[in-house]
């Protein structure tokens, strides 16, 4: 059962042009028949090269999943999310007082709706929105969390290609853009943005079973609801709780493997962070999965999310998107 928080009483113990509809639409967390080994979210049932894929996050019944029918209006630059219960009106407008996201943009619900009845005003909770779309219009993304509720809210992510790629069968690409996203707590309520940058290189004449990848996300930087920057706060934490003494958040590193591209230019794998421990060693302190698509010809635009879990006393869940390009 999850339980309502104050916002504030726990909420930071570390310290497209033009008009129309553009829709980014996720349903609630049924399978996928995705025919490769990757360990993908559902989404799109017959994937191809020259097709658009569409991937969201699975509902699990513990709040993961629950955004769904994401759609995007640029005419008035508004999102309208469903499932999400007081959030408002499901829509979700340009937020104004957030951080420089670099090219991403950040929205958030109204914090109280009126009973058409009554004329009350009923407080909501606390949700926003990052959303992502490449120069080209061929990728974008989208992030829901909420910091009203302990343990993790309810939200949810999605990623898309518009248009199908040519993977190359031989040589390697890099790829570097931006990252940028939300951190929610499993032990405490509150909401933070966070930012960086991010490189992915893939080789794309190894490993057989799939390109091999690399990549790190780096530069990382915190920010509360208001826009100050907390990312001082957040790395002092880190040190006390782990004996550390981290000038900065960790890098993200992508593990390098065997398996982590299909044939229709869908990524999956493991990403983490590691801080010293004892003697000098490497021991992990955030852990997660990487999903992505590659879209152009030849293959020069990349784009997905990242999901990292740390091993602090919050249990910090950090959910970010990125695009990347083959400059």
């Amino acid at each position: 059962m999850k339980k309502h928080i104050l916002i504030g009483s726990l909420a930071l113990t570390l310290a497209a042009c033009g008009s129309g509809t553009n829709p980014v639409t996720g349903g609630g967390g049924g399978g996928s028949s995705n025919p490769t080994t990757l360990d993908l979210p559902p989404g799109t049932t017959n994937p191809s090269t020259s097709s658009g894929i569409q991937r969201y996050e699975a509902k699990d019944g513990s709040g993961n999943g629950f955004a769904q029918n994401v759609t995007y209006d640029s005419g008035s630059d508004t999102f309208t999310v469903d499932n999400l219960a007081f959030d408002g009106d499901n829509s979700y407008h340009r937020s104004v007082s957030v951080p420089n996201l670099g090219p991403f943009q950040v929205y958030e619900n109204n914090n109280a709706f009126i009973d058409p009845v009554t004329g009350a005003s009923i407080p909501q909770d606390t949700y926003r929105a990052v959303r992502g779309d490449s120069t080209s219009g061929n990728t974008s993304f989208a992030i829901v969390r909420t910091g009203s509720f302990v343990p993790y809210g309810f939200g949810g992510f999605i990623y898309q290609r518009n248009a199908g790629v040519s993977i190359p069968s031989s040589g390697q690409a890099h790829y570097a853009g931006n990252y940028a996203g939300l951190r929610d707590f499993d032990a405490a309520g509150g909401l933070q943005y966070v930012r960086g940058q991010m490189t992915m290189d893939i080789d794309f004449n190894d490993f057989n079973d799939g390109s091999g990848v690399t990549g790190s996300v780096t530069n990382r930087r915190v920010f509360n609801l208001t826009g100050s920057d907390v990312t001082a706060a957040v790395v002092a934490q880190i040190n006390s709780e782990k004996g550390t003494s981290l000038t900065s958040l960790p890098t993200l590193n992508i593990a390098v493997g065997p398996g982590v591209i299909d044939g229709n230019g869908e990524l999956s794998g493991d990403i983490s962070s590691f801080i010293p421990g004892p003697g000098g060693t490497a021991v992990a302190f955030e852990t997660g999965k990487y999903y992505a698509v590659l879209t152009g010809d030849p293959a020069n635009e990349v784009a997905g999310i990242v999901v990292v879990k740390a091993s602090d006393s919050l249990k910090t869940r950090e959910t970010g998107g990125f695009i990347l390009y083959r400059p």
